[in-house]
């Protein structure tokens, strides 16, 4: 196996061929291990700019399929912090998930450890949301977001609850206004951003995410105004002036925004 500098690129390019082939989730054909080394290397900056939300992402898809090392990394990760607030019961709970996939955390260590609650632990972002990454194909899916959203200037982080919002990660998902698939595209949309198949997830994220770049591109990057105009149709943001009289719109327009974090939220975004 290859690792240093050159396994970077080898699984960029892996992804890569693994979308151009249709791949809905391209994630499955990557071994954990390499998923768990990519994952070191953003939390470590070796190689790459520091991303500590993707790292999560990435050591959360390995030890979804069984991979002790991530999940030990992961309660190494939430013990010590490491750019984002320590929470001793996830990292608990994590060290004992990796204790029963195999691995042998010290034992003074776990028994200084605060009780935890039984089940799959949380994959928790760096501004304390929990990414609600239960299994391992929604793992899959979202790796895949993180690595098509740069693609269109966006935050990995935004794209994902906006699926979240739409769908909840559905792919064959359809609303009773016809909008279809992971970011809930009618017809008419899809075809405007040249989206043959709704039902099949790269189209449609892709689709998905060309809209939310030229709504933020039609609204100054004024994130509000871009999400009404996702959820209502930019027409109708136009046409009152700012986020529609609609509780629907209003709703979804809060969950995103609160989701998503103050913090991301202040940041420019064209």
């Amino acid at each position: 196996m290859f690792r240093g500098r050159l396994a970077y690129p080898l699984l960029r390019l892996a992804v890569a061929l693994c979308l151009l082939h249709g791949a809905a989730y391209a994630a499955p054909r990557l071994a954990p291990a390499d998923l768990t080394d990519q994952a070191l290397r953003y939390l470590h900056a070796e190689g790459v700019a520091r991303d500590l939300d993707r790292a999560v992402v990435y050591l959360c898809a390995a030890a979804r399929k069984g991979h002790g090392p991530a999940a030990y990394e992961l309660g190494w990760l939430y013990l010590q912090g490491r750019g984002m607030p320590g929470d001793e019961v996830l990292a608990a709970a994590w060290l004992r998930e990796a204790q029963r996939l195999g691995e042998q955390p010290p034992e003074r260590l776990m028994a200084s450890l605060p009780p935890s609650t039984p089940g799959s632990p949380a994959c928790v972002s760096a501004n304390g949301t929990d990414l609600q990454l239960d299994d391992a194909r929604r793992a899959d899916l979202v790796m895949v977001i993180h690595e098509l959203a740069p693609q269109f200037d966006l935050d990995p982080a935004l794209v994902l609850e906006v699926v979240r919002a739409e769908s909840n990660f559905n792919p064959r998902a359809r609303s009773h206004k016809g909008a279809l698939g992971l970011m809930q595209l009618i017809p008419a949309t899809a075809k405007r951003f040249g989206v043959k198949d709704p039902f099949e997830p790269l189209q449609n994220l892709r689709g998905g995410m060309a809209y939310l770049r030229w709504l933020l591109q039609r609204f100054d990057g004024d994130l509000t105004l871009t999400l009404a105009g996702y959820n209502a149709g930019e027409a109708a943001v136009e046409r009152f002036g700012g986020i529609p009289p609609y509780a629907e719109t209003q709703a979804y327009v809060g969950q995103i925004i609160q989701r998503y974090g103050k913090q991301r939220q202040d940041e420019p975004l064209i």
